[in-house]
């Protein structure tokens, strides 16, 4: 996704506002769309050209109430754009795609293995396969940011859920088939509908093999070391959760995994390139190393949505949402609301206080949170201990997807320190 600063210059008409075309996110200006939202039509209708149509939501608290209020929002029905209309056929016992309580007896075990002293035993593990994944950093005169962000978050997932290394970039492949089925360079059997469905059959046979693997050869003391083990034995509600089941939370693990961390410091340090200051305060200064994190997830806003339905006639600011109307909370919007957030379009590594919502709100709020902070502080000491500043080797290419806000390559000359 672009990230620009509009002004009131920057106007856009409302009738030429799409958010849904996810070239617009590649190639467009979403962010001068939000901003004439947030100013003139905060709650905002889009018709398609097939009939359909949703409701867009840009202010920082109509957003939290849709993602928290799970009794007149639901996300049973499913959680993407791309499939507005279409009925999600794991809805209801995928974590992503379902509400409490059962949403919370899924999450709950699995969160459990996802807190600070759970993640501590595997923080090795981590720390050396991210040194590994930027070890090409500072070898030749080109380096793709970009592209090793983009693999980033699969090192992680990948060692939380026990998968095997050899395995990550086709997993990161696919699930980028699978939140930028339009994306050309990700696209296949020449259609995004096409992509997505291929992309969809080999996550779930991939898992589907993984499970029964697990269950033909079933190692001691297996069970709860990682996340798939821990699906494979808890149980939701006195019950253990069914094959299909598992696989579907593997899936949505995987996914909810893989689109959060990567893109925030590809974004960060895109912005910076034009600020060595700010980059060498954040790298020099321990006080800024964790609100630094936190303004690149606002800065950045990994994920670019979540869809709801409404499950009764509601209003927001005084507009009509009847029951069975998808409504779209706009998480960059949210993160940019002039309202909550003292000059938004500045980047700030001291920036307090922050109350992004990158990682989601509410009861869906990412169970991997602090994973992916472990991540980036990882990350982070190792580009700023080796790295004393990046330079533009060619220009950034963005994911076309209006839901991952992504840089797919972005060429960099990493000057040693």
């Amino acid at each position: 996704m672009r990230i620009t600063t509009p002004d009131a210059a920057d106007r856009v008409p409302l009738g030429q506002i799409d958010l849904y075309d996810p070239r617009v996110f590649s190639e467009g200006d979403p962010h001068a769309a939000w901003h004439t939202l947030r100013k003139e039509e905060p709650v905002f209708w889009q018709d398609l050209p097939d009939g359909r149509g949703f409701w867009s939501v840009t202010k920082y608290d109509d957003v939290c109430r849709v993602l928290s209020d799970h009794t007149v929002f639901t996300s049973a029905r499913g959680a993407l754009l791309k499939m507005l209309g279409t009925d999600d056929p794991a809805g209801g016992y995928q974590m992503a795609v379902s509400d409490p309580p059962r949403h919370t007896h899924v999450r709950k075990p699995l969160h459990q293995m996802m807190t600070p002293a759970a993640l501590k035993q595997h923080v090795p593990r981590i720390e050396a396969g991210i040194k590994q994944l930027l070890a090409p950093m500072t070898e030749g005169p080109v380096w793709d940011l970009g592209a090793a962000m983009t693999a980033l978050p699969m090192v992680v997932s990948g060692i939380l859920m026990g998968l095997p290394e050899e395995d990550y970039p086709d997993l990161v492949r696919s699930g980028l088939m699978t939140v930028a089925p339009d994306d050309e360079e990700y696209q296949t059997g020449g259609s995004p509908e096409a992509t997505l469905q291929q992309a969809h059959h080999d996550l779930f046979a991939y898992f589907a093999r993984q499970v029964r693997k697990r269950r033909m050869d079933p190692q001691p003391g297996m069970g709860d070391a990682d996340l798939i083990g821990r699906l494979m034995t808890m149980k939701v509600e006195g019950s253990r959760l069914t094959d299909g089941e598992i696989v579907a939370n593997c899936y949505s693990l995987l996914l909810g995994a893989n689109v959060n961390t990567g893109h925030v410091i590809t974004a960060a340090f895109l912005e910076l390139m034009e600020d060595r200051a700010q980059f060498e305060r954040w790298a020099r200064d321990p006080q800024y190393r964790k609100t630094g994190i936190r303004e690149a997830m606002r800065w950045s806003s990994p994920v670019v949505h979540f869809l709801r339905y409404a499950v009764q006639d509601t209003e927001i600011r005084g507009r009509k949402i009847k029951k069975g109307e998808g409504v779209v909370a706009w998480i960059p919007s949210a993160n940019r609301d002039e309202e909550v957030f003292e000059d938004p379009f500045r980047f700030d590594v001291g920036r307090r206080p922050n109350r992004e919502i990158s990682l989601g709100y509410g009861p869906h709020r990412c169970v991997g949170a602090t994973a992916g902070q472990i991540s980036l502080e990882i990350a982070l000491e190792e580009i700023f201990t080796r790295v004393s500043h990046f330079e533009a080797a060619g220009k950034p290419e963005h994911l076309c997807s209006n839901f991952t806000a992504g840089v797919k390559h972005f060429a960099v000359t990493a000057h040693a320190r």
